[in-house]
């Protein structure tokens, strides 16, 4: 089982401070986002510190000596493939082999009206991911790599050295809608999979209440069917939960309080906040045994806490993440 953090919107000496505490208390995995500028509910978050998500990780990898370090996702729609292969390939060095390339089409369109860079629909983000992940996958395992796509094309195009890593480090792609999973079934090693924001392009809610655990299961089911598509085992691609919220309490009435106000600000119900796969409340037992029901039913068998408390990060990681199998 791997746990991991999720964290954002924190200036450097604390986001080194935090990742030391998650490798401290024996998480494996630690994730930066990839924004340009953070956004809340459609709005900019024009004073919160978000720190260049590339020599961020070379700055984490520094400060830490075991712990794994990736993003939650690299947008790509930033970057060319090639110069993503390069950087990532710079950062598996860096780090002594420990990279982990994460990946995704990019979905906060108020990014691309600030900075003037093209954000096309769905389907369009969808095949650049594609043909960005093919590439990035050639680069990093053939001497010489030719590709000729509709958005992306190399001639006899070199990256040396190759990773660290053998073939490559592993590959997490993030997203919740069908034509990511596809994607993921045919390039990655492991899927977040999550609510699905990138046709809405901002945060909505709604979303977050229609992934519920039967689309959970569903999603899950699609993505193995995928996979079979593609000659690969149904569970080549390990399943990872992104907890995008946190609390855990230390009564049954805190919990329920805590509860009755995200339910309210969420419009969910009691048992929409304690069972949404995103969202994790409750005692450390309780807490236990929602994670390990969701390794049942699920098969999930990497959760990642999103959060920017070192509390946070030690009480996960000395009450509850060793008692989940």
């Amino acid at each position: 089982m791997d746990f991991g953090v999720n964290a954002a919107g924190l200036e450097l000496s604390k986001l080194v401070a935090l990742a030391q505490t998650a490798e401290a208390s024996g998480y494996t995995t630690f994730y930066l986002g990839d924004h340009i500028k953070l956004a809340q509910a459609g709005e900019h978050a024009a004073h919160e510190p978000n720190l260049d998500s590339l020599t961020s990780a070379a700055a984490l990898f520094a400060a830490t000596r075991t712990l794994r370090i990736g993003h939650l996702v690299l947008n790509n729609l930033f970057r060319h493939p090639f110069i993503t292969a390069q950087a990532l390939t710079t950062l598996d060095h860096i780090g002594g082999g420990r990279l982990i390339a994460g990946l995704g089409a990019g979905w906060t369109e108020v990014e691309f009206t600030m900075s003037g860079i093209p954000f096309p629909d769905m389907k369009s983000r969808g095949e650049m991911l594609d043909e960005a992940l093919t590439c990035i996958r050639s680069l990093w395992t053939e001497e010489v790599t030719n590709f000729d796509g509709r958005h992306y094309k190399l001639r006899d195009a070199v990256l040396w050295p190759k990773p660290i890593q053998k073939p490559y480090p592993p590959i997490i792609v993030g997203g919740g809608g069908r034509p990511i999973l596809r994607m993921a079934a045919r390039h990655a090693d492991i899927s977040n999979i999550t609510w699905e924001l990138g046709r809405a392009g901002r945060f909505d809610t709604t979303y977050l209440a229609q992934f519920d655990e039967a689309r959970f299961r569903e999603r899950i089911k699609y993505l193995g069917d995928q996979c079979e598509s593609n000659g690969r085992p149904r569970t080549a691609v390990a399943i990872s939960n992104l907890i995008g919220s946190c609390v855990v309490t230390d009564s049954e009435a805190s919990t329920a309080n805590t509860i009755d106000s995200i339910g309210r600000a969420l419009g969910f119900t009691a048992e929409q906040v304690r069972h949404c796969p995103m969202l994790l409340v409750g005692t450390p037992e309780a807490c236990i045994k929602e994670l390990r029901s969701r390794v049942k039913a699920f098969g999930v068998s990497q959760f990642i806490v999103t959060t920017k408390s070192e509390k946070t990060v030690r009480t996960l990681g000395e009450k509850v993440f060793p008692f989940v199998p």
